[in-house]
Formats: structure tokens, sequence, C-alpha cells
């Protein structure tokens, strides 16, 4: 591991390590391991197998509780935290749809305006337009 040494002060020297990462452990590693701690049946062989992998008993604890629940069976890692949400196909259709009225709406303003500078050039060249069918 990392160290670094400060300037001392008065007349001891401070050491500050670096800050270290946690240690992630592969199902297979985990596994293996598991298996050597159950063929330890003599005094000492545990605490040396566990000293020898710079492990703790805690380690040793909590991967037999995962075993008896069936987490180290070999699907793979699981992700932490929340499920993603799947999204609501209902709610893709209606953006989808939300949209496609948007860009009618964006057409059908345009063909109005363009209706309305159509009447007004023919009212200054005097052109005059057939009757509507009762529409503005």
């Amino acid at each position: 591991m990392n160290t670094v040494m400060l300037a001392p002060s008065r007349g001891q020297e401070v050491e500050v390590l670096a800050k270290a990462k946690r240690r992630r452990f592969t199902l297979e590693y985990k596994r293996r391991i598991l298996r050597e701690a159950d063929r330890c049946h003599q005094p000492g062989e545990l605490g040396a197998l566990l000293r020898r992998e710079g492990l703790y008993s805690s380690h040793l604890s909590v991967w037999r509780a995962a075993r008896e629940q069936g987490k180290l069976g070999g699907q793979g890692t699981r992700k932490r935290g929340p499920e993603a949400k799947r999204p609501d196909p209902r709610a893709q259709r209606i953006v989808q749809l939300e949209r496609e009225i948007a860009r009618w709406q964006k057409r059908a303003e345009r063909a109005e305006a363009l209706v309305e500078v159509q009447k007004k050039l023919s009212e200054l060249l005097g052109v005059e337009l057939p009757p509507s069918n009762g529409k503005s």
C-alpha cells in the first residue's frame, strides 16, 4: 500500500495511508475458498487459510449464507440498486401520437397562413377568389 510521510510536528512522524479500494471477489473465487474452508478440520487450518488469502471470518460467514440461499449458483453477478423500469408501450404510443398531432397542427397553421397571404394578395391585385364553403 502506498504511504505518504508528512512533515514531522514536535518530533513525531505522521504516516498517512493512501485510500484503499474495495476488493471485489468473483463467484469462482468465493466458491473455491468455501470448498477449501469446508476441508479444514484440524485446529488452525482455517485461520491459516484466511491469513494466506487476506480474508476475514466475516467473509466466510457472508459467503456461506449466500451459498445456502443459492446466490453463488453461477448465474453471474447481479447489479446493485433498483431494477431499471421498462417503458410502458402505451406511454411510448402516446408520446408518438402527441408528436404526430403537433406536426399536423404546425402544417395546418402553415396552410392557414398561406391562405391568408393569398387572400391579401388577391385583394391588393383586385382578383376575385371563388367563394369559400362557409369556412372562415
